[in-house]
Formats: C-alpha cells, sequence, structure tokens
C-alpha cells in the first residue's frame, strides 16, 4: 500500500513551465501537496507564455520562488523548505542546472526525495545509443551519478514514450496529427513501444514522491494496454475513421541514412526513433531488482488508452 499520511510532502518543482513540468505541476498541486515552482527571475518579454503558465498555476494555489541557478545560496534556502523535488528541466543546459540543484540539496540536507529530469527512457540502457541522440542519455547519467555520490535520496521515473510525440502522429516525424491518407511504418511496424499520456505521467510521478516502496529505485511506466506496436496504434486510429491507411515502409538502413540531411533536432530524433522502433528499447526488457512498475503499484489509476488517446483528434 502507498504510504498515508495526513499531512503532505512540500513541493518544489524545477521547470514548471515545460511540456511535463507544467502537467507535474498541475498533478502535485490536484493531490494536495503544498507545491512551490522555481523559475528565473530575469525571463524575457519572449517568454510570456512562461510567465502566463506560472501565474496560471500561481492562481490554482502554487507558491511562485524566483531563484538564478548561480545564485547558490538563494538555491539551498529554495530546496531547505522542501521535503521533495522534482526537476522537469530540458534542453542543452539541462545537466549543468541540475548538477547546481544537486549541490543546493546535498549542502541543505533536508531533502527526503529528488527526482531528476528524466520521464523518458531509462538512459542506464542506453549506453549503445547514436549520435547525436546519445547526449541526452550521458548527461542524464552525469546527473545520477552526482546524485547517488551526494547519497540523495531518489526516485528516477523512466515514462517511455509521450503519447502527443508518438500516438498523436502515428510516429511519423515532423508532424504532431494523425495522417488520414497514408502512413510510414519503421521495418515491418511490428516492434513493441510503450505509451504515456503525459497526464498520467504526472498522476504516477507524484503518486510515487512520498511512497517507501519506490525510495531510490527507477519505476517504469509500463500501463499494460499501451504496450503496442506502431502497427498496431496505426489500426486504433484506422478502427475510428473507418478507413485503411496505405502503408509503405522504411528499413533501418534507409531510415539512418536521413540523419545527415536534418537539422540537429530531427537527428536527435531519428536517432531515438531507431531505437524504439527498431530495436525495440523500450520494452524488451524485464524489470528487474531495484526496480518497480508504476501500473502495479498504482492499480486505481485509470490510465488513458491509445484508442481514447486518438478519439481527440477525430
Amino acid at each position: 500500500m502507498e504510504k498515508e499520511s495526513n499531512k503532505k510532502s512540500r513541493v518544489l518543482i524545477v521547470g514548471a513551465t515545460g511540456f511535463i513540468g507544467r502537467k507535474i505541476a498541475r498533478a502535485s498541486l490536484a493531490a494536495g501537496h503544498p507545491t512551490s515552482l522555481l523559475h528565473r527571475p530575469d525571463m524575457k518579454p519572449r517568454e510570456i507564455e512562461k510567465v502566463q503558465t506560472l501565474l496560471q498555476l500561481k492562481a490554482t494555489g502554487a507558491r511562485l520562488i524566483p531563484v538564478s541557478f548561480d545564485d547558490h545560496p538563494g538555491l539551498v534556502k529554495a530546496v531547505s523548505e522542501a521535503d521533495v523535488v522534482i526537476s522537469a528541466l530540458n534542453g542543452p543546459t539541462m545537466a549543468s542546472l541540475q548538477l547546481k540543484l544537486v549541490d543546493a540539496i546535498k549542502e541543505a540536507g533536508n531533502v527526503k526525495r529528488f527526482l531528476p529530469s528524466e520521464f523518458g527512457t531509462d538512459p542506464s540502457r542506453m549506453a549503445h545509443a547514436i549520435a547525436p541522440g546519445n547526449a541526452v542519455f550521458i548527461d542524464k547519467m552525469e546527473v545520477r551519478k552526482a546524485i547517488e555520490q551526494a547519497c540523495i535520496p531518489f526516485t528516477y521515473i523512466s515514462a517511455n514514450f509521450y503519447m502527443a510525440y508518438s500516438v498523436a502522429n502515428l510516429a511519423q516525424l515532423e508532424k504532431l496529427f494523425p495522417p488520414r491518407e497514408s502512413v510510414v511504418l519503421y521495418g515491418d511496424g511490428n516492434i513493441k513501444s510503450i505509451y504515456l499520456d503525459e497526464d498520467d505521467v504526472a498522476t504516477y510521478t507524484i503518486k510515487t514522491i512520498d511512497d517507501p516502496r519506490t525510495l531510490n529505485k527507477t519505476v517504469y511506466l509500463r500501463p499494460p494496454e499501451n504496450i503496442l506496436s506502431q502497427r498496431e496504434v496505426v489500426e486504433e486510429w484506422e478502427k475510428l475513421i473507418g478507413k485503411e491507411l496505405h502503408k509503405t515502409s522504411i528499413s533501418a538502413h534507409d531510415f539512418l541514412a536521413l540523419i545527415p540531411e536534418k537539422e540537429l533536432p530531427d537527428q536527435i530524433g531519428i536517432a531515438h526513433f531507431y531505437h524504439f522502433f527498431y530495436e525495440g528499447c523500450l520494452a524488451n526488457f524485464e524489470i528487474g531488482e531495484g526496480s518497480e512498475e508504476a501500473s502495479i503499484l498504482y492499480p486505481e489509476v485509470n490510465y488513458t488508452r491509445v484508442g481514447d488517446y486518438l478519439k481527440r483528434y477525430l
């Protein structure tokens, strides 16, 4: 059973204006946790949408804490007022900023749980990843090493594949809506992946933070009905629209050959898709000792199924 307590842990979220960060913030507030959001005090006019996100979260009960990552005493003070720190940072500075956060958590000495910015593929299983997609896994492992060397209590969340980037577009690169005429399959389209609604990622994440079963462990999000092949995802869409799509296939060799002609963000996407859809890296292993599976720990979560997620695109 999940630990029950009348007193909810105080949660500090870093990166709450990002795609997954804002959902984790909402889930924390919905679960009744006193929730603070750390943000840069020098946000620019071009970041107006991020500011609006912060203000919307503040209106629903979040506390805003303006602190620069260059302000070590300020960081220490911010984390010292929290029981749980969750990082949802992303981008090229993710590792360097999180290492500053680790230093602050270590000095504060009171944080009961740190969840670094993972929320995707388990980086400990991706030492073989191809460039340039390997950079994010290297960065995440650097942060893990610092956390464990500092003896900071942790939980790592492996959330696999966000539906917005995989189900919504039937895994078609550079698209965000599902096609209605044709679809490209990776290989035979039968390799299994694991798909998560981003709101479910947030719900499961918040459930772990006070659970002693998840302390110093990796929690894999593997809702069983969402372990599907690309072909099966396509079939879910075909059932909804009452039409069979024209299907073509691209080999692994031809797919990787696309990398040199693309911009860096798309090169990273191709590298990751190769591991997902040709290797099956998300679902081709058993969860071992030192890890837990979220849908087993929290069977009460009525997670979103792939077919239900796709209905919003009709």
